[in-house]
């Protein structure tokens, strides 16, 4: 079959249009005998029947893996260079009490980026002093909170925050350990939403101001300056935006170790994964050599001692773990310009996966109750919201006899996805199920529609 011309120019033909590719679905995904998708041993048919659709899957020992592997691979390429590497999972990617537990068993560190986020965390267990707390406008209930429970590290975002932060470690007797945001000027390459240290941004201190903020934290006994801290952005598949990055903030570092101990260097995240067929992130092995030989390299430059490297890696922990299930429902077949696109309509949409609104992302999908020798068709997947721009994905292929009633699965959905749903439509957010070893559990639960009137005030008991 050839390409419909209506589809993207990176989008081809598929060879089978049930294949699953490898590095776009979660490690314990794959087709059973009798066609329907597995994940860690669950059908999704069985999945979809115990708990509903739309619902989001996440393969556990999948994300546990992700998450060794990263804090392995850094440990290995750092101790390679004479130094140690401190990984942050970000928690805004996805997080429950369940996955700070399993990141933090495999080794890793949580970075928070709000009293909730704390709050969850918290809930779970986990040893405040392996929390970092991040945000550009952190309340001050958020700061005392983070104080008060001995946060193991706060992200000074701004000049202000530096007095706030001084003021609560007093009030509690603590000495609190805090980094200092630069907005490095570095002009990563992805969207331009998720691009987070351009000069025009809401995020961090311009270079030149970093010297004398460094000064005014060193002034107040209460804080501990522990470095630097740099986040070029999101979904990033190349590591030059990183070593600038780096370099820029590296001979910062040199200057300030003229005044005192100058312990860390955060590097941030934002390592991109594989959401299509054509995406070609790097391995994560890789990124680790690679920002050990920045690191090394710069410190050799500069004639300074290589410093403890931060790294906080989130949509790369939970992203391809994940599998969002939902039912198809409507099916159209529109022309445009004498070429057929198909709109297959599910049972979710932008409530539970915004991304593909909001920053216009791709992603792929699969029927995951059947397998089918009907030729490729090119569908868009569209959601149910009273929306023009509620799609889910823009554009793939699908066995041409895709039908009311199929599960349509999407993978790689574990970032940013049940963690910026919404109730629009009033809509309840969909439950999160945990599949490992043939065991299927929730561990977050979907929202009813008496949820949501639960806080409807004008409701009568």
């Amino acid at each position: 079959m050839s390409t419909n011309p209506l589809a993207p120019s990176w989008l081809a033909v598929p060879d089978d249009a049930n294949a699953l590719p490898a590095a776009v679905w979660s490690e314990n995904a794959a087709r059973a005998a009798s066609g329907e998708l597995e994940i860690a041993g669950v059908s999704a048919t069985a999945i979809a029947a115990e708990f509903g659709t739309p619902v989001y899957v996440v393969d556990e020992a999948d994300a546990r893996a992700r998450a060794h592997r990263i804090r392995e691979s850094f440990d290995r390429e750092f101790a390679r260079v004479g130094s140690t590497a401190k990984v942050y999972y970000a928690g805004k990617a996805f997080l429950s009490t369940e996955v700070a537990r399993w990141v933090t068993q495999e080794g890793l560190n949580i970075d928070v980026a709000s009293g909730g986020e704390m709050a969850v965390a918290l809930a779970a267990g986990v040893d405040p002093a392996r929390l970092g707390l991040h945000g550009n406008n952190k309340s001050l209930a958020e700061i005392d909170r983070a104080v008060s429970v001995g946060v193991g590290a706060i992200v000074i975002d701004s000049v202000v925050e530096i007095e706030r932060v001084a003021a609560a470690a007093e009030r509690h007797g603590r000495v609190q350990p805090v980094r200092l945001r630069i907005n490095s000027g570095v002009h990563a390459s992805t969207h331009e939403y998720l691009a987070t240290a351009r000069e025009d941004q809401k995020f961090g201190i311009p270079l030149a101001d970093a010297a004398a903020a460094v000064a005014r934290i060193r002034a107040h006994e209460s804080l501990r300056f522990l470095g630097l801290h740099s986040h070029i952005g999101s979904q990033i598949f190349e590591s030059d935006g990183f070593a600038e990055a780096a370099r820029r903030l590296f001979a910062l570092h040199a200057e300030l170790l003229e005044g005192g101990d100058v312990p860390e260097l955060n590097l941030g995240g934002g390592f991109g994964i594989a959401y299509t067929s054509v995406d070609d992130p790097l391995d994560i092995d890789e990124i680790a050599r690679r920002f050990a030989d920045i690191v090394a390299g710069g410190a050799v430059e500069l004639g300074i001692p290589v410093p403890i490297v931060a790294i906080e890696p989130g949509r790369s922990v939970i992203g391809p773990s994940t599998t969002t299930l939902y039912t198809v429902g409507t099916i159209k077949d529109v022309e445009v310009d004498g070429h057929i696109r198909k709109y297959v309509s599910v049972d979710g949409g932008m409530s539970d996966n915004i991304r593909p609104s909001l920053y216009g992302a791709n992603y792929s999908a699969r029927i995951v109750s059947r397998v089918s020798d009907a030729p490729a068709a090119l569908v868009r997947v569209a959601g149910k919201h009273c929306e023009s721009g509620d799609i889910l994905v823009h554009a793939e292929y699908l066995p041409a006899d895709v039908e009311a009633g199929d599960l349509l699965g999407i993978p790689a959905t574990g970032a940013y996805g049940w963690a910026m749903a919404s109730n629009y439509n009033y809509l309840g957010r969909p439950p999160v199920v945990a599949v490992r070893d043939g065991v299927a559990r929730v561990i977050v639960r979907g929202e009813t529609e008496a949820d949501l009137l639960s806080r409807d005030a004008g409701v009568t008991p």
